[in-house]
């Protein structure tokens, strides 16, 4: 049987994860289709519910690291 997937609302992600604020998550929410947010499936929508995939949202994150790519094709 799969795992099943980590889900919370913008507020429960943002009590867990202070690093993040509920305005600059839901900024990121609300600009889904231009930042790649939305092709992570990192966004579940319910009706008017908005569920956060913890797993797939942190996995972008990491993917919008970019010194990050830098330092691998440097061998650090």
């Amino acid at each position: 049987m799969d795992k099943s997937p980590n889900l919370k609302t913008v507020s429960q992600f943002t009590e867990s994860n202070p690093a993040f604020t509920l305005g600059g998550l839901r900024w990121q929410i609300f600009n889904e289709d231009e930042n790649g947010l939305k092709e992570a499936g990192a966004i579940i929508r319910i009706g008017r519910k908005v569920l956060i995939d913890v797993d797939r949202y942190f996995y972008w994150v990491y993917s919008q690291n970019k010194s990050r790519d830098i330092a691998k094709e440097a061998d650090l």
